[in-house]
């Protein structure tokens, strides 16, 4: 099991799409500022949709540009399609990355495209990343989304998604992450697909999973992809977020929880839980009466509590 992981706050992007509320633009900034003087390395800030879907989203290129000012953190978008690539690219992002949905109902229903139709999407996102400047290429990752299930089709063939991971992998992307968008996933089942995905593409080319505790089981599957060597997990401030395209997909994994988790197991995340916990209180401010989940905030920390020796 590796002795530290990377905890990608996703709350910016994930966690307010789903809000009908729209977050105010400095109420963001102070969020991810808060949040990378934390420790958190890297934040997820929106993503490059169009304002008229994802309203939410409408100041992310304002956003990416003051999260670039902030030291040691790394910026990342969410973008739908090519000319959101463009959109983040000239915004200066580090990381972007595009769901691919492994249900096809699903894709169409979320982006309006059929599994050739996003391989060919993605390629031509790759060849423009190939195309700029060295030093200027952000890392391009495909979340393979709805991996686990669907609430649209039902179970999703495993075979699929190791196949739709090479063909993205082919298609020219740095590396793929598994998403567990409807919360479907348990831990049988996150150990069988990372081990069949990384005997596809590499071991080195699958690092990060999305998970989501719809049912309750999204830190037990954070152990199963610990064990099997994952290093990136994604988690929300709050438990916030969820897909407003796959119905009753509610529920990220908390941010506190999880680090609280792997502090207490002696696996270094780098962040300062104290700090980290105090960041709810910008999020209650700016969206009165959104539920902000989490044991840990709740209960407090335990008397005493220090990371546990690895």
């Amino acid at each position: 099991m590796t002795s530290s992981v990377t905890i990608s706050e996703v709350g910016p992007r994930d966690g307010l799409q789903s809000v009908d509320a729209v977050m105010p633009t400095a109420a963001k900034k102070a969020w991810i500022k808060a949040e990378a003087e934390a420790g958190v390395s890297e934040i997820e800030v929106g993503s490059f949709v169009p304002p008229s879907l994802l309203p939410q989203m409408a100041d992310t290129g304002d956003i990416v540009a003051y999260a670039k000012t902030l030291p040691g953190l790394d910026v990342v978008a969410l973008i739908p399609n090519l000319k959101g690539a463009e959109r983040a690219i000239a915004a200066g992002v580090d990381k972007m990355s595009i769901p691919f949905s492994m249900s096809e109902t699903h894709s169409i229903k979320n982006v309006r495209k059929d599994h050739p139709a996003m391989l060919a999407e993605i390629k031509a996102i790759a060849d423009l990343v190939a195309a700029q400047p060295e030093g200027q290429r952000p890392h391009f990752e495909v979340g393979l989304s709805t991996a686990f299930g669907c609430t649209i089709e039902g179970p999703v063939s495993e075979d699929q998604v190791a196949r739709l991971a090479e063909a993205a992998m082919a298609a020219g992307v740095a590396e793929v992450g598994l998403s567990d968008t409807t919360g479907y996933a348990n831990p049988a089942q996150v150990t069988r697909m990372v081990r069949q995905i990384k005997g596809v593409i590499g071991s080195d080319k699958l690092n990060t999973l999305h998970l989501h505790n719809t049912r309750g089981l999204g830190l037990a599957n954070v152990m199963a992809g610990l064990a099997e060597g994952i290093t990136t997990f994604d988690a929300s401030l709050g438990g916030l977020g969820g897909c407003p395209f796959a119905p009753g997909a509610s529920g990220n994994i908390v941010t506190e929880d999880l680090v609280f988790m792997l502090e207490a197991m002696g696996i270094e995340t780098g962040i300062n839980l104290d700090k980290l916990l105090k960041v709810r209180e910008i999020i209650a401010e700016a969206l009165p009466g959104e539920p902000l989940y989490g044991f840990t905030p709740d209960a407090g920390l335990p008397l005493g509590f220090a990371k546990a020796a690895a």
